[in-house]
C-alpha cells in the first residue's frame, strides 16, 4: 500500500505529460483525480493503523542494492502517518486552488501539463521521505524533490516580467538546499562506515537505531557528534531554522500561492520530521549535547520571524516570515525532548500546514484580484468581499493561535512541555505570541477595515471553486482546535518510542522539600 501511495502520483504525472498540448483542462482534472485517489488511500491507511500495535506498520522490504546493505524499505509510525495525511489532504486542494495559475501568459503549449505533473511528483517524493525506513532511500528522495520544486518556483508565478526574480529565487532555493544535502551526504557515508565496525554495513534505520540505543555502535562520541551536525544542517536548511532561512521569503513570494503552500506546508515539513526521526534516534547522545544550542536558535527564529513579519509591506512576504516563526516553535518542541513538547510539535506540523494553507491561499486570491501584493494598496475589502474577509480573519486568528482553533493546542503543548526543561526559552517564546497578534491583527486592519481604497471596489467575493478549497481547511482548523484527540492518540506512542531511543524521560516537578519541611519553613511546593 505504501508503494502504491507514491507510485500512483508518479504514474499520474507521466500520463498527464503524455496528453496532447490542447488538453489543458483534462490535465488539470486528471491531476485532481489522481491526488484525490492518493487521499482515499491515505485515509484507508489511517483507518487500518493500530496506535497500540507495532511501532512501524505496513512495512515493505525488498532487496535493492545488496552490495551497499541498502534495501527498499517503507513503513509508517504515528508521526509519519499524520504527515502523510496532511500531504494527501493538501495536494488536491492546492491543485484546485491553482486551477487558473498557469492560464494566460503561462497557458501556452504544455505548461499546464508540466505544472500539474511537477506537483504530483513532489507529492510522490514527499510520501517516500515520510515512509522510508532506509537512510539511503530517504536521502535520495529528500534531495530529488528539489528538482521539481526548483521548476515550480522558477517556471511558474506571477507576471511574466517577474521571470528574473523568480529565477533568482529558485536558484537561491536550490543552492541553499543542495549545500545542505551535500553535507548530509558526507554524514550518510560516515554513518555507513560506522555500521561496518560491527559487521556488514547497513542503511537500515531500525538496525542502526537499535545499535545506537543499546550503545553497541562502538563509534567515537566526537565522530557521532560530527555526523549529527551533518544531518542537522541539511534539515535546518530545509525546515528552515534561523539562520539558515534566507531562501524562504523570496521563494514563497515569487511562487504561485499554491506552490508556496506546497513548499511551506508540505516540503519543509520533511525537515522537521527528519529532525524528530533521524537526528534524535540515530544520535541520541549528540542530540542531548546540542539540544541547548538548537533550542536557543529556535527561540531566536521565533522572535526574528515575528519581528520581520511586523516590518513587512508585502502581504505575501509577511505571511512567509510568520512561517519562520512557527517553524521555530516546532523545532523548540522537538529538542525540548518531553512527551508534551514533541507531541505538540508533531501536531504543530499538521496544524501549521492547514493554517498556512488557508491564510496564504486566501491572500493569494485577494492579490490576484487586486494585482498587487502591497498592503498599502488595500483597505475596506470587507465591505466589498465579506466572505473573503471573514475567511481571511479566521485563518489569521488560527495563525496567532487563538483558543478554539487548531494551532492553539499544539503551541500550548510545545510551551508547557518546553517549560519543564527549558523554562527561560518557554517564557521568551510565549512572549512572542504578543508579536503574532500584532502582525496578524494589524494586517487585517490595514487590508480589510476602513473605507474602500481606490481600485478595491471591483474586488469580488470568493467564487465557488475558491470556497470549495477553503471550507475544508477552515473546518479542520475548528475540528482539531476543539477535538485534537484522534491525532494525538496516533502520535503519542511514536513520541514515546522516540524519547525511549534518546534515553529521555519527562522531568519530574521540582519540589523544594518534603511536606513537613515545607510546612515548617514556610516554603512552597
Amino acid at each position: 500500500m505504501l508503494s502504491i501511495l507514491w507510485l500512483l502520483p508518479v504514474v499520474g504525472a507521466v500520463a498527464i505529460l503524455a496528453l496532447p498540448p490542447a488538453h489543458s483542462r483534462t490535465a488539470k482534472t486528471a491531476g485532481l483525480v489522481v491526488s484525490s485517489m492518493v487521499l482515499v488511500l491515505a485515509v484507508v491507511l489511517a483507518l487500518r493503523f493500530d496506535p497500540s500495535g507495532a511501532q512501524y506498520q505496513f512495512v515493505e522490504s525488498r532487496s535493492w542494492i545488496p552490495a551497499f546493505g541498502t534495501r527498499y524499505t517503507l513503513g509508517v509510525d504515528g508521526i509519519a502517518l499524520v504527515l502523510v495525511l496532511l500531504t494527501a489532504v493538501l495536494v488536491p486542494l492546492l491543485l484546485l486552488a491553482g486551477w487558473n495559475d498557469t492560464d494566460g501568459e503561462h497557458g501556452r503549449g504544455r505548461t499546464v501539463h508540466t505544472y500539474v505533473a511537477l506537483t504530483l511528483i513532489v507529492e510522490a517524493m514527499v510520501m517516500v521521505s515520510f515512509t522510508a525506513l532506509d537512510i539511503l532511500l530517504f536521502y535520495i528522495f529528500f534531495e530529488a524533490m528539489l528538482i521539481p520544486m526548483y521548476f515550480l518556483i522558477g517556471g511558474f508565478g506571477g507576471r511574466a516580467k517577474d521571470q528574473a526574480n523568480r529565477s533568482a529565487a529558485a536558484v537561491r532555493f536550490l543552492l541553499y538546499n543542495l549545500v545542505g544535502g551535500l553535507v548530509m551526504l558526507a554524514a550518510v557515508i560516515g554513518l555507513y562506515v560506522v555500521t561496518t565496525r560491527n559487521g556488514p554495513g547497513t542503511f537500515d534505520f531500525r538496525d542502526i537505531v537499535a545499535a545506537a540505543t543499546s550503545g553497541e555502535s562502538g563509534a567515537d562520541p566526537a565522530l557521532l557528534k560530527a555526523l549529527f551536525l551533518g544531518f542537522m544542517f541539511a534539515f535546518a536548511v530545509k525546515a528552515p531554522l534561523w539562520p539558515f532561512h534566507g531562501w524562504l521569503p523570496d521563494a514563497a513570494v515569487e511562487s504561485t500561492p499554491a506552490t508556496a503552500v506546497l513548499m511551506m506546508a508540505v516540503v519543509d515539513k520533511v525537515g522537521t520530521f527528519a529532525m524528530l526521526r533521524y537526528c534524535l534516534q540515530l544520535f541520541p547522545d549528540a542530540s542531548r549535547y546540542f539540544a541547548p544550542v538548537i533550542v536557543t536558535l529556535a527561540v531566536v527564529g521565533i522572535l526574528y520571524g515575528a519581528i520581520m513579519a511586523i516590518a513587512q509591506t508585502d502581504m505575501m512576504r509577511l505571511i512567509a516570515y510568520t512561517s519562520i516563526s512557527h517553524f521555530g516553535f516546532i523545532i523548540l518542541g522537538i529538542f525540548a525532548m518531553t512527551t508534551q513538547s514533541q507531541s505538540g510539535s508533531t501536531l504543530y506540523m499538521v496544524n501549521h500546514g492547514i493554517s498556512t494553507a488557508a491564510l496564504f491561499l486566501v491572500a493569494g486570491f485577494l492579490v490576484s484580484r487586486r494585482g498587487s501584493r502591497a498592503i498599502a494598496s488595500f483597505g475596506g475589502v470587507q465591505k466589498v468581499a465579506p466572505v473573503l474577509a471573514g475567511t481571511f480573519l479566521v485563518a489569521g486568528l488560527a495563525t496567532l493561535s487563538l483558543p478554539g482553533l487548531a494551532p492553539f493546542i499544539s503551541e500550548f503543548l510545545v510551551l508547557v512541555g518546553t517549560f519543564s526543561r527549558y523554562n527561560a526559552a518557554a517564557v521568551i517564546a510565549a512572549g512572542a505570541l504578543v508579536l503574532s497578534a500584532v502582525y496578524i491583527l494589524w494586517l487585517y486592519q490595514r487590508v480589510m477595515t476602513g473605507p474602500v481604497a481606490d481600485g478595491n471596489a471591483r474586488i469580488r467575493d470568493l467564487v465557488p471553486r475558491e470556497t470549495v478549497v477553503l471550507v475544508p481547511l477552515i473546518a479542520l482548523l475548528i475540528v482539531l482546535g476543539v477535538y485534537p484527540k484522534p491525532v494525538l492518540d496516533i502520535v503519542n506512542p511514536a513520541v514515546g518510542h522516540t524519547l525511549t531511543a534518546v534515553h529521555q524521560q519527562d522531568p519530574l516537578p521540582a519540589v523544594s522539600g518534603d511536606r513537613s519541611t515545607v510546612g515548617a519553613e514556610g516554603g512552597h511546593r
